[in-house]
């Protein structure tokens, strides 16, 4: 170990090693005051359906009940639960939309697409046992 004592001791003799110190603190501020990236900047845009939906339910197929409202939130390109259940699922950037959604032994799975404020599209599942199929609409807010 004293073998690498020495050399080190020569490097804080250099002028401006003491300037060196300052170094950590320096790239701390430089990463905290830097613009966000382009990344960053496109994750904001791709937002454009950000928001709380509100999805009711019609039942075309099977023995199931209709006009279920259910409430989905849209974070960038997920959609997720907004209450109960369990909600999985993406929106692509043109508003194309693939979700799936379960509630105890109930499941189903649905797409469609978003535009502005409102949505439509198809799904199925299995609700309480009967094989069911329908269309959704979605108004945001």
């Amino acid at each position: 170990m004293t073998r690498f004592h020495r050399p080190i001791a020569y490097l804080t003799a250099l002028p401006g090693w003491r300037a060196l110190r300052w170094l950590p603190i320096l790239a701390v501020f430089a990463a905290i005051t830097v613009p966000p990236s382009a990344d960053a900047a496109t994750r904001r845009k791709s937002g454009a359906y950000d928001g709380t939906w509100n999805v009711v339910f019609s039942t075309t197929r099977g023995n199931c009940s209709s006009g279920y409202r259910v409430p989905f939130t849209v974070i960038g390109s997920r959609v997720s639960s907004a209450g109960g259940g369990r909600v999985s699922g993406s929106v692509s950037r043109a508003g194309a939309v693939a979700v799936n959604v379960s509630v105890g032994a109930s499941h189903a799975s649905g797409g469609g697409r978003l535009a502005g404020s409102s949505g439509a599209g198809a799904w199925r599942g299995i609700i309480t046992g009967d094989r069911c199929s329908g269309t959704w609409q979605a108004t945001r807010g």
